[in-house]
């Protein structure tokens, strides 16, 4: 008999259908050889750290650090998980062969693996892994089963995720809970879920400190066109004209002379289509469109790959393999509900070979280097019936970005025009659409809903702009103008842009090839970075007023706490992110990540067990100590204690 556990039980349902195994039993179903079976969420947890010794059963700071010997796992007690585990266990027991049907991801890997050591497991184990599922996909898939050790390193990564997250939690939540929270609060500290937080408390900040500075732009409208000066800061970031004295003088100076045309170039330009989605920026667009929530996001995601709708979903890649390229015939056909932006692209077909009959197969979309475990996120061609208004939307941002990978490329004339008046230089840009390629797919879509919105992406394209026929050395009268500007503060985050921070580690990057190379260095994974969000507003440490992120004054009291770097620092956070996805790919060793996690776990709570703060003053008897940026003093040094010394 062979064993089948998949991810939960609608796949292990559709599973069971594949494979033939139509008769339904308590908690699993046979038939054909086969008995499939399912997980659902975590079903095995690692211990905690009252299981391991009493000593750890109390919160002591004398019994920090609480490093295990050996980590040990449990089964979840809940009721219905326990059942559910003895289906799994007595069937693993009675098998000779067992096939891993969980979530192809790192968790999935891991939830899977500890089922069957708590199970007891003794037969060989073999590996499903697939993108989709379609009848199709997951028939291919059973077709070339991997040995469970191929995905060792993939178990590996998560197990030392979940172990890193255990060891910093544990004892830095238990360390400044201790040390620092007043009426019997918690101070939750996590490896992921701190630095974001501090991510949102240092934006709040920099607004709530932002002193507005007046500046001047000096700008001329000749024939009908609005000219920028040109003119030099010792600083890219500062403004030229920072004064109405200096900005009235540079006016008057060109005021009564000509403006002369000094050069015109015209540039064709070539305008890619918008990436494809991962997890993230389909989380990112949702959110700016449609104001979802990163976590709803992810379900009507979750939902649509479950209806085997649309591919595997917590993937970190907006790139396909090559392997896709000769089915994209297929999915095509099977989205006719976009038949006139489609209908174009039906005829073609994807032999490989260049010609009027073929598909583009550029390597901005296909390219195996950029793709690991999982591809972009794309329809499966099965037809979208069946789904709720948002699932939708989801569907339909996906199926246009697709659609759109495959048309040739917008062609556009890009044209800068530089003039002069008197000693100042002015400059104007204008960009016009020669072939619109591409953008004919998203221009279709808004007049078929009416919805008048594009994709992020295009939307942060400069706007078709026509310039006049400019001559070089042609002269004329202009009107000078200097306009007054206030600089503004940061944006607040939303949780589009707070996701781009989160895989960026914090840095602001706009340019996509860029943003695609710092991912692994990003904090949290795709798949885990809407729960962290999440969990920030369950514990109440941020709050969202209308699209906007803010942290409560408990959030910001909690970060202004902690006084290791290495819990706030979104970067030191981002290389511990990129040596889990070393280990995964079998270039960086997990014993060694894990002696790592060992001394920072334990230099995190040195720092804790060491901070003078909260302790009673050795001058006065009376205050309190507290820390300041760079010293200690006393909380009574207004009523005269002289406490103080150097940080």
């Amino acid at each position: 008999m062979i064993v089948c556990v998949a991810e939960k039980p609608s796949v292990g349902q559709y599973i069971a259908h594949v494979l033939g195994a139509n008769t339904k039993r308590d908690g699993y179903y046979e038939g054909n050889g086969y008995c499939v079976t399912w997980t659902f969420g975590h079903l095995c947890a690692l211990l905690d750290p009252h299981e391991y010794t009493d000593q750890w059963k109390g919160w002591n700071m004398s019994s920090l650090p609480m490093v295990p010997p050996r980590f040990g796992i449990k089964v979840t007690a809940d009721s219905g998980v326990q059942k559910q585990f003895n289906v799994i266990k007595s069937l693993i027991a009675q098998a000779d062969e067992v096939i891993n049907c969980g979530d192809a991801g790192q968790e999935g890997e891991l939830i899977q693996r500890w089922v069957y050591q708590k199970a007891g497991c003794k037969v060989p184990v073999k590996r499903l892994w697939v993108s989709s599922l379609t009848e199709e996909a997951i028939a291919e898939g059973f077709r070339n089963l991997k040995d469970q050790s191929q995905y060792q390193s993939l178990y590996e990564a998560g197990l030392m995720r979940a172990i890193g997250d255990w060891l910093l939690g544990m004892n830095a939540t238990r360390a400044y809970t201790l040390r620092y929270a007043k009426d019997r609060q918690i101070l939750s500290i996590g490896r992921v879920q701190t630095p974001t937080l501090a991510l949102i408390v240092k934006r709040q900040e920099e607004i709530e400190h932002f002193v507005p500075k007046t500046y001047w732009e000096l700008k001329t409208v000749y024939r009908d066109t609005l000219f920028s000066a040109q003119l030099e800061t010792e600083d890219e970031d500062d403004h030229a004209i920072t004064s109405l004295e200096q900005g009235q003088a540079l006016l008057d100076s060109i005021k009564n002379q000509p403006l002369t045309i000094t050069s015109v170039e015209k540039k064709k330009g070539t305008e890619f289509a918008p990436k494809l989605f991962d997890l993230t920026s389909l989380q990112v667009e949702c959110n700016k469109k449609y104001a979802f929530s990163a976590d709803e996001t992810l379900k009507l995601i979750q939902s649509l790959y479950e209806k085997r709708i649309t591919t595997y979903p917590r993937v970190d890649t907006t790139y396909l393999s090559d392997d896709i390229y000769p089915k994209v015939p297929a999915t095509l056909a099977g989205i006719k509900d976009y038949f006139e932006a489609v209908q174009p692209l039906l005829g073609l077909k994807a032999d490989g070979k260049k010609g009027a009959g073929s598909l583009p197969k550029s390597k901005k979309v296909f390219d195996n280097s950029k793709v690991t475990d999982h591809h972009a996120i794309i329809p499966t061609g099965q037809r979208p019936d069946n789904l709720t208004e948002n699932e939708r939307k989801v569907f339909n941002l996906v199926a246009l970005r697709f659609i759109a990978a495959l048309y040739p490329d917008c062609e556009v004339s890009n044209t800068t025009v530089l003039a002069k008046a008197g000693d100042i230089d002015f400059k104007v840009t204008g960009r016009q659409v020669l072939s619109p390629g591409w953008r004919v797919v998203f221009a279709k879509d808004n007049k078929a809903t009416g919805n008048g919105q594009q994709d992020e992406e295009i939307d942060n394209q400069e706007e078709t702009k026509t310039l006049p026929a400019f001559t070089k050395g042609e002269s004329g009268p202009h009107t000078p103008q200097l306009n007054e500007k206030t600089t503004t503060p940061p944006k607040w985050y939303t949780e589009a842009t707070l996701l781009r921070a989160m895989e960026t580690a914090g840095k602001t990057v706009d340019n996509e090839e860029l943003r695609d190379a710092m991912k692994e260095n990003g904090i949290g994974r795709p798949s885990t970075r809407a729960a962290i969000i999440e969990k920030l507003y369950q514990r109440k440490y941020i709050v969202k007023e209308k699209k906007n992120i803010k942290a409560t004054e408990v959030g910001i009291n909690l970060i202004h706490t902690i006084i290791s770097p290495l819990l706030k620092s979104a970067e030191l956070t981002g290389l511990w992110e990129k040596k889990l996805r070393q280990i995964e790919h079998g270039s960086f060793e997990a014993k060694e990540f894990l002696d790592e996690l060992k001394t920072m776990t334990s230099d995190v709570v040195y720092q804790v067990k060491t901070d003078k703060a909260g302790m009673r003053c050795p001058i006065c008897g009376k205050g309190i100590i507290i820390r300041g940026n760079t010293r200690y003093g006393c909380s009574r040094w207004r009523e005269g204690c002289t406490f103080a010394e150097p940080f």
